[in-house]
Formats: structure tokens, C-alpha cells, sequence
């Protein structure tokens, strides 16, 4: 990125946050950035947040790496003391240098003690998280309902446990580093005689040396799989909300840790309620008798329709309230309330005879029977 910015900004997080918190900001800010959430938004919306994507997954490629979060820290940029000199963290700022990587690894390594991607080659590596969003109507938010997600993740392989080698045994340590993954040597550098740590060229970092790979995955320690997740989804999940399976992702090598599968949900909006927080609210229309005679009228609810009594005289844009007939709270058996506003319906197409008693109606009226009218004709007169 040639744009500089902040990481630790980016993601929410101090500069002494753990591995674990910053694990856990790109989550939530991935998750808040996601362009899946964007998808129907306008245009310079949906630019912004895919820039802010990037930034929030190139900050975590940082600050997630031991080596590159060093160098950010003490350098102000990840790739060492040279790096903000020509055009930011990528390759194509080195223009004019030949390759960047060939001409300053060395020397970054000097400083380092390695390999920027990562001190260990051989190290426990924690597998990918898989996300996946799904679309699901209002009334399966407001119910809960359950879901078959189907998945393609990487999974150890079971005849060789991962290790690649035949029986997981056809291996032996590699002579050249002694199963260690990395080799030290000598450079001359243009800043004198360095010592150099980098990767094993014999066994490329893994520290052994497979003598008859595994037939199974090829060697390759993993197989691609097909699974479905039975996913529960609770009742009260809003949009944009997301559920985390713990160790459902693509597998870790070395022991690592299996990745996470995350579900994104994507609620469709109802034709008649609309959501904000766990209350409900939607408009009720009513006749002009019922609004001023008082009367009996249903109600639609999320449990069903239900028999609301309306005062007599009621005004148009009147709310009423409906206690603990919203949404139920995620982990909580207690529920929002049900909001409706009144609509009082002005009749039309009348007849004759209709436009007649109607008149006589009003003539029938004072005009201490309509206050707002009144205060109004006050008004008028001043």
C-alpha cells in the first residue's frame, strides 16, 4: 500500500495489544468492512469501505507477523529503516533498485535475525478462518432457524497426520540445519560483515526431509474436503451480525490450531415491520369512525394477529405500545416491545347521500370538539 496509515489505528487496538486482541479487532473490523455488506449500497459507499478492507487486511498481515510488527514498530514501516524510502510496503516502490527483496533482504535480516515472514518456518501455524454469508428472511431473525451451510475446507490428513511422509514416519531430520529450519551464515552487506539467519534452501524451512511422501495427500499434509455446518441460528440475530464456530476453519500445520468458520447474516427487510435494536414498529390504518367512536381493531404482532382497543377520539400519528411483543435478546428470554403508529383513513368516492350526512355532521360540531382546529382559528386571528 503506498498510502501510509496507521495499523494499530486501522484496527482499533493500542500498541501494546496482544496477539489475541489484535486477532480479534481485524475480526470485528473485517467483519464491519466486509464488501458483502456493501453490496447494494451506493457506488462511493461501496469504494470507501472495499479501501477500508484492504487497509484493516494489510494492517492485520502486520501486526499479526512478529517480525513485521518489530520493524513497524521501531521504523515506522514493516519492511525496516529503508522501507518508507521508496513508495510504501510494496515491491513496485523499489523502481530504479532492481529487486527490493534480493537488494535489502540481507540487510533487513541483519536487523531481524531472519525470514519476514516468519521466525519460525517450522513453527505451529493456525489454520485460515472460512467465511461464508447467508440471506435469511425477518421472521427467521425474529424465530431463530437452523441452516445447512455446505463448505470446502482443508483438513489433516489422517493416514500421514499431517506431516506429509508416508505412515507420518518417512521422514528425518534435515543434516543441513539439524531441524531447525534455518541456516546462519556470513554477507558481506554494504554496511560491512553480517550474520545472516535465513531459511533452509535443503528442506525449505521444515527442518526434516520426507523420504517417501504420502500417497494420500501428496505430501502435502492436508486434503480438500466438502462438509456441511449445521448452523443454529439464534432468535433476535439483527443484519450484519456474525456467528463464530470455534475450530471449523481449514486446519493448522505443526500442530497448529484449526481456523474458525465465521457466518455473516443477512437479513431481508419484512414488508410491514421495520426492526431498530429488539422493538418493532409498523403502521396500523383505521377508519375515521373507529378513530372517533373508539372501537376494537386487530393487530398484526410476530406471534399473530391480536385485539387492540382504540380510545375514543384517537388522532391520527398516535403510537401505541405493545409490552414484550418484540424481539426476544440474544441470550435472554426477555423481548423488545411493539410499536404502532395510527393512520386515520380519510374515506373517498362518496356518495351523495354520504356527502349530505357528513355535512350535516359537522355542521352538528363545536368547535371546542376539535382543539387543534380551535387553537389554529386563534392563531389565525391574532
Amino acid at each position: 500500500m503506498a498510502d501510509k496509515f496507521d495499523y494499530y489505528e486501522t484496527l482499533g487496538v493500542s500498541k501494546n495489544a496482544t496477539d489475541e486482541e489484535i486477532k480479534a479487532a481485524y475480526r470485528r473490523m473485517a467483519k464491519k468492512y466486509h464488501p458483502d455488506l456493501y453490496s447494494t449500497k451506493p457506488e462511493a459507499e461501496r469504494k470507501a469501505a472495499e479501501e477500508q478492507f484492504k487497509k484493516v487486511n494489510h494492517a492485520y498481515d502486520v501486526l499479526s507477523d512478529k517480525q513485521k510488527r518489530a520493524a513497524y514498530d521501531q521504523y515506522g514501516d514493516e519492511n525496516g529503516p529503508m522501507g518508507g524510502g521508496f513508495g510504501g510496503s510494496g515491491a513496485g516502490g523499489a523502481q530504479g533498485f532492481g529487486d527490493f527483496d534480493s537488494f535489502f533482504g540481507d540487510f533487513f535480516n541483519a536487523f531481524t535475525g531472519g525470514a519476514r515472514r516468519s521466525a519460525r518456518p517450522n513453527g505451529r501455524i493456525d489454520g485460515d478462518d472460512i467465511t461464508v454469508t447467508i440471506t435469511i428472511d425477518f421472521m427467521e431473525s425474529v424465530r431463530g432457524v437452523q441452516k445447512d451451510i455446505p463448505i470446502t475446507r482443508q483438513e489433516q490428513c489422517s493416514d500421514c497426520h499431517g506431516t506429509g511422509a508416508k505412515g507420518g514416519t518417512a521422514y528425518k531430520t534435515c543434516s543441513t540445519c539439524n531441524g531447525t529450519g534455518r541456516v546462519t551464515t556470513r554477507q558481506n552487506t554494504i554496511f560491512g560483515q553480517q550474520v545472516v539467519q535465513t531459511v533452509c534452501p535443503n528442506c525449505r524451512g521444515n527442518g526434516r526431509i520426507i523420504t517417501d511422501s504420502c500417497r494420500t495427500c501428496g505430501g502435502k499434509g492436508s486434503i480438500k474436503r466438502s462438509r456441511v455446518i449445521h448452523a443454529d441460528i439464534p432468535a433476535g440475530i439483527d443484519n450484519g451480525q456474525m456467528i463464530t464456530y470455534r475450530n471449523e476453519g481449514n486446519c493448522g500445520k505443526n500442530g497448529g490450531a484449526n481456523g474458525n468458520f465465521i457466518l455473516m447474516v443477512n437479513v431481508r427487510p419484512h414488508a410491514l415491520f421495520k426492526r431498530k435494536g429488539y422493538d418493532v414498529y409498523f403502521d396500523v390504518p383505521i377508519s375515521y369512525v373507529t378513530a372517533t367512536l373508539g372501537g376494537e381493531i386487530e393487530v398484526p404482532t410476530l406471534d399473530g394477529v391480536v385485539k387492540y382497543k382504540v380510545a375514543e377520539g384517537t388522532q391520527t400519528g398516535t403510537m401505541c405500545r405493545l409490552a414484550g411483543k418484540g424481539i426476544k435478546r440474544l441470550n435472554s428470554e426477555s423481548r423488545g416491545d411493539l410499536y404502532f403508529t395510527v393512520q386515520v383513513q380519510t374515506p373517498s368516492g362518496l356518495s351523495k347521500a354520504q356527502k349530505e350526512l357528513l355535512s350535516q355532521f359537522e355542521s352538528s360540531l363545536s368547535i371546542n370538539q376539535s382543539p387543534k382546529q380551535k387553537k389554529f382559528a386563534e392563531f389565525l386571528k391574532k
